[in-house]
């Protein structure tokens, strides 16, 4: 039998500098991430950010650019290929129900992220912000199936 390996998706969402993250329990355990999650057959990774985002956080979300692509392996031999997405969000509908394990959805500035560094999914959630923050961008014609 094969690894088990994941494709996923994030949206990472800036705004007056706080970011979109979402308060979810996984394991029984409450945990920040960025709105994010699997690739669906049938859909491009930038559609994939932008379902995910709005089940996750009743935000429509705009993707601009790619901010980085991460490989982490979980405790339990999981591995993830992540891509993230910079953009920006438009509507909101806080009548949403939000996916289920989704707490909430929440903005945060950076140092709050960081004060709670140990609540966080992976090691993927602040690494992806140091990323967006240092400037890092790809085009999302970089991305083959990008429509």
């Amino acid at each position: 039998m094969g690894p088990d390996i994941h494709v996923t998706v994030a949206a990472i969402v800036r705004r007056d500098d706080r970011y979109l993250i979402v308060e979810e329990t996984v394991g029984g355990r409450l945990v920040l991430n960025q709105p994010a999650g699997h690739l669906e057959l049938g859909e491009t990774l930038a559609e994939a950010a932008v379902r995910e985002t709005l089940e996750e956080t009743a935000w429509d979300f705009v993707p601009q650019a790619l901010v980085g692509i991460y490989q982490y392996e979980s405790a339990e031999g999981v591995a993830y290929v992540r891509f993230a997405f910079a953009g920006e969000v438009t509507g909101h509908h806080p009548e949403r129900a939000l996916d289920q394990g989704i707490e909430r959805a929440l903005w945060l500035t950076r140092a709050q992220l960081v004060a709670r560094a140990a609540c966080h999914r992976g090691p993927q959630v602040l690494r992806a912000v140091d990323d967006y923050e240092s400037g890092r961008r790809y085009p999302l014609d970089a991305l083959v199936g990008w429509s």
